[in-house]
């Protein structure tokens, strides 16, 4: 039971970044280090702004939302 929350509470996280919009950093490691060996891997805080910038900023610095 015990092992089951843990893994349960593993997700948690992943999820609410899903669920808001942010993607993985781990993720995104693990694919650079997997699929593009010979690139370098953004920082957290680069990561973070690039993806932040492409979510807000896509429409030359207007928001792209629904209303």
């Amino acid at each position: 039971m015990l092992k089951r929350f843990v893994k349960i509470l593993s997700y948690r996280k992943q999820f609410v970044s899903l669920l808001v919009g942010v993607p993985n950093y781990d993720t995104y490691v693990s694919h650079m280090r997997m699929h593009h060996p010979e690139d370098p891997v953004k920082t957290r805080k680069e990561f973070f702004c690039e993806v932040q910038d492409e979510r807000y900023n896509a429409k030359g610095g207007k928001v792209s939302r629904c209303c």
